[in-house]
């Protein structure tokens, strides 16, 4: 039996032993084994036939690309945009009912028209349908396919009725800047969990924005911008300043009360500390105890993170785990303190969090200082509970530049002999150096990194000159006395 047999029969079955429709607001504790009922089928089908996005109740039909596109374009509000006049096809008239919903959605890369064919009546599969509704959403496929895990099947055409109830979910995730906070709780001593009623616009959540829009009592702060969760509609990951444990604390959004919430004692547990290089060091910790980085389960980085990207239900749990959640480390800090001595304030080294499938965190010494080899260090810190806290430091050979060329007129790459394995040119800068002895500064490119090459930023607003040799060297100890040369062409 074909599989859209199968899903036909599945639906049927449901409907002749009544299964409960249940609320779209439980679509994340949904077993994937559970099928879709008829009836939450049919009350997405009545719900879109409301707002106009579908008519007729045939649910089990086929949906065919011509209807999709009216029903894509009038879900996320694409219709009547401005119309690409390069777009034609082979296979549709301007007459035709859909040609304008066909038009907007292949202009703005939704739906294609391959060799000008739209082949209005071909059939979508479930793939190309979650591809098709993450493109029109702007949201990260996994959060799209977690959306349709129970009627997914990747080679599978879809019915009416599955994109009626994909389509209504997708709708709740459509960004508001009038949204306002439902629900707020502690989840550990720095991070909060902040549901809302509509995910919030993008500008809403730059951090900027966000630092005004988010006030704490009791001089708690936010440390970094609210990322959405992979597989939730409106659900975000809030970094804090530690909390006071026992503390109430009050949350007002845009100057209004929002809801209150006690401080959280929890500390995070990491699992040993290590030496990178001789002015930096990490912190780990292990996805298999039970604790993950907030970087594997956000919908803006999981298209990025592979197969390490994961779907955390309502109660942060993912196939029978609970895991704790590790937030954004932008302005955290530990104290380092070497044996016999005096504790050194060490800051988090950006985008080092989570990178290459690990969970290591970096933090750096102050400028200049670095690591005596044969020194024991001990790691500690307000916000963790680390299980091996110490090391010894040792003797650790930098990087070693091999090679620099222009990317553009204010940016270059550097090539390192070795791939250092992680985000070791983050923080790093280099100065450019011509014949004359006029200096450039440039500043690494966070996350630009492709195994040896990373690129590097002009700062100050200088510019490579044409036809001039820079020699490119380390500011710092960090890449030794390592150099290269650069001719600008």
């Amino acid at each position: 039996m074909r599989k859209f047999s199968n899903k036909i029969a599945i639906m049927m079955l449901a409907t002749v032993l009544g299964t409960a429709s249940l609320p779209y607001a439980a679509l994340n504790v949904q077993a994937a084994s559970t099928p879709l009922s008829a009836q939450e089928i049919q009350q997405a089908v009545t719900q879109l036939s409301k707002l106009r996005v579908m008519q007729g109740s045939n649910i089990h039909n086929q949906v065919t690309r011509a209807e999709l596109a009216k029903m894509v374009a009038h879900t996320f509000g694409l219709q009547g945009g401005k119309t690409d006049k390069s777009v034609t096809f082979t296979d549709v008239k301007a007459n035709d009912w859909f040609y304008k919903y066909a038009v907007d959605l292949v202009s703005l890369d939704i739906m294609q028209a391959k060799d000008g064919q739209f082949d209005p009546r071909g059939t979508v599969t479930d793939a190309e349908f979650t591809q098709i509704v993450a493109k029109a959403l702007k949201r990260d496929v996994k959060s799209v396919n977690h959306w349709a895990e129970r009627f997914f099947s990747a080679d599978s055409t879809v019915t009416r009725g599955e994109a009626a109830y994909l389509l209504n979910v997708a709708r709740q995730a459509i960004p508001s800047d009038k949204a306002t906070i439902t629900n707020v709780q502690a989840l550990n001593e720095i991070t909060l969990i902040v549901t809302f009623d509509a995910p919030l616009t993008a500008e809403n959540e730059a951090f900027a924005k966000a630092k005004e829009d988010f006030v704490f009592s009791d001089g708690l702060t936010l440390t970094n911008m609210p990322r959405l969760k992979t597989g939730s509609t409106n659900t975000y990951i809030v970094p804090t300043s530690v909390q006071k444990p026992g503390t109430t604390y009050t949350l007002t959004y845009k100057g209004k009360k929002a809801g209150t919430f006690t401080g959280n004692a929890a500390k995070i547990d990491m699992t040993e500390v290590r030496q990178v290089t001789n002015d930096t060091f990490e912190v780990e910790s292990l996805r298999a105890n039970g604790v993950i980085d907030y970087g594997y389960i956000i919908s803006a980085y999981s298209g990025g993170r592979g197969a390490n990207a994961l779907v955390l239900d309502q109660n942060n749990s993912a196939d029978g785990k609970t895991y704790q959640i590790i937030p954004s480390m932008q302005a955290r800090q530990v104290t380092i303190t070497p044996e016999g001595g005096q504790p050194i304030v060490a800051k988090y080294v950006p985008f080092t969090q989570s990178t290459d499938g690990k969970q290591e965190i970096k933090f750096r010494l102050p400028e200049g200082q670095v690591l005596t080899p044969g020194v024991t260090y001990t790691i500690s810190s307000d916000w963790a509970n680390i299980v091996n806290p110490t090391f010894v430091a040792t003797e650790i050979a930098p990087l070693e530049i091999s090679e620099a060329k222009a990317a553009s007129e204010t940016s270059i790459t550097v090539t390192l002999t070795e791939d250092p394995g992680d985000e070791l040119f983050s923080g790093r800068s280099v100065e450019l150096t011509n014949a004359d002895g006029e200096k450039l500064l440039a500043t690494y490119k966070y996350s630009s990194r492709k195994g040896t090459t990373g690129v590097f930023d002009i700062q100050q607003d200088g510019k490579l000159k044409a036809g001039t040799t820079y020699t490119v060297t380390p500011v710092g100890d960090w890449a030794g006395k390592s150099s290269a040369e650069l001719t600008v062409e």
